[in-house]
């Protein structure tokens, strides 16, 4: 492919990708493919000559297009978003265009500084403490900054690792010897919640450390008092905690933990305090949710991902870390064809020191395409009108007399289950109830929600925040949701 042929077959594919989300919302949001079908419609092997983009493009339209679920369909509401906007889709294309390897300032001077940039801006836009900007109001250094990740999974593990040097190195002042602290990795403990995110676990199980899982309050959030018994237990068994995270926005009800009771011990006990704010973060450009957010200034490290719920194409997750020290210094690998530049000033970092892998894309450009071309009144706006969304499902839901609503609402998911009440049998017929709802639901194909479980009580759980999506989507989910329900319950009045 040619200079000449890209410029065709480029604006042909921008005109196939306008079509998609102009016709999107007409298709089942949830592909109805067998396991395995693809394999059947493929060759088993790569082809030896070259093939065409017409015949390529046809394969995605008869085999591709069958089986993706859409998750920027309006009426797609499970889980949690995966905004995409076409600024965002700008923005990667010249990142593909540039196609760097960006590990250091060196690689490409712009998408380094570009990063830091981006993050103090997006930092400030959701009102971060100026400990986590890299670039202080006099123009010097500061000692934490933002990083761009890939998911927020790679966040908790890096941030892991930080924690763990950190806790190392206050061991080493306070005396003990490498080879005694080579003794005691295997006691330090992590904390997390019951209702925290899988990627806790995953992080602990990669770093090699213990895990105490802790459980929630009746509202679903990790309270500082179960916390401290948690910790008071381990030390009294001679284990070493460590790191404890603290969620805003929990995957199953949004819970918001107890940031400022959890910061009073993380402190106290010389725990990294880290901040999963994932889904709920982007909700932080909003004044008027920074009051829930109270304590997140006293952690170590925040994140949340952009592309769930701030108009940002997968894959871009923000994290901060209030001093990058002890991140830098279990990350750092020098070697000679990796080479630092000489008198370096505030703006050259080597983010390849702030994460896993050793390359790195170009993630910055479509942040910083989403920001200038919404603006901060515009990302506020796509926020605020989920929320709203949310309370008017949550209203009308409860008006409707046969569903009861599981947890608050507080940003745009809905969590609610039909009335034991109204269900004929015991605690498991509840539970199949609703279990099959869920299952209706998705087998109409004009809506896509998941369920969840609450401590044993299978529940709904739609999340509204589609880019894309309108109060006629909402409406729609609402009219299937009462629509199935009325039809699950009259047949099991049948049975």
């Amino acid at each position: 492919m040619d200079v000449n042929e890209f410029r065709k077959r480029g604006k042909e594919m921008v005109d196939f990708i306008a079509d998609y989300y102009e016709n999107v919302d007409k298709a089942p949001p949830m592909s109805t493919v067998q396991p395995g079908y693809l394999y059947s419609l493929m060759p088993h092997e790569a082809p030896e000559e070259p093939e065409s983009f017409e015949d390529i493009q046809r394969d995605i339209e008869t085999k591709i297009m069958p089986g993706m679920t859409h998750w920027q369909s309006s009426n797609f509401f499970g889980w949690y978003p995966s905004n995409s906007s076409f600024p965002a889709m700008l923005g990667d294309m010249a990142s593909s265009m540039f196609n760097i390897v960006g590990f250091n300032w060196i690689c490409s001077p712009a998408a380094t500084e570009l990063e830091t940039v981006v993050m103090d801006w997006l930092g400030k836009l959701i009102g971060l403490n100026s400990r986590f900007m890299a670039i202080k109001e006099d123009g010097t250094e500061g000692d934490g900054g933002g990083v761009i990740q890939g998911t927020a999974s790679e966040a908790h593990i890096v941030v892991m690792i930080a924690a763990r040097e950190m806790t190392i190195d206050r061991l080493k002042t306070n005396g003990m010897d490498d080879n005694n602290v080579d003794l005691v990795r295997h006691k330090l403990v992590a904390y997390f919640s019951d209702q925290t995110h899988s990627a806790g676990q995953k992080a602990a199980n990669i770093i090699g450390c213990q895990v105490r899982i802790i459980k929630s309050d009746a509202n679903f959030r990790l309270t500082k008092r179960a916390l401290q018994d948690a910790i008071c237990k381990d030390k009294s068994a001679g284990l070493i905690p460590f790191f404890v995270c603290a969620t805003f926005g929990t995957t199953n009800t949004a819970a918001i933990d107890d940031l400022s009771g959890i910061a009073d011990t993380a402190e106290s006990e010389h725990l990294w305090l880290h901040i999963d704010a994932a889904y709920a973060g982007a909700a932080l450009v909003c004044p008027e949710f920074r009051p829930l957010a109270h304590g997140i200034e006293r952690a170590h490290s925040f994140n949340f991902n952009p592309h769930k719920w701030m108009l940002t194409n997968f894959d871009c997750s923000a994290l901060w870390v209030a001093d990058s020290t002890h991140l830098v210094g279990a990350l750092s690998i020098e070697r000679e064809y990796l080479p630092k530049v000489k008198d370096a000033s505030d703006f050259v970092k080597d983010y390849r020191n702030w994460q896993l892998p050793l390359g790195r894309r170009f993630r910055a450009l479509k942040l910083w395409f989403v920001m200038r071309m919404y603006g901060a009144s515009g990302i506020r706006a796509h926020i605020r009108k989920h929320v709203k969304e949310a309370k008017w499902l949550e209203a009308q839901l409860v008006e409707d007399g046969r569903f009861e609503i599981m947890a608050p609402v507080v940003f745009g998911l809905v969590v609610f289950r039909v009335k034991a009440s109204i269900i004929a049998g015991n605690a498991h017929d509840v539970n199949k109830t609703n279990a099959e709802l869920v299952k209706r639901i998705n087998n109409d194909g004009r809506v896509f929600l998941v369920g969840t479980k609450l401590r044993g009580v299978d529940a709904l759980r739609p999340a509204i925040g589609s880019s894309r999506g309108t109060p006629e989507n909402t409406a729609l989910l609402l009219k299937v949701i009462k629509e199935c329900t009325t039809n699950v319950l009259s047949e099991n009045s049948n049975q």
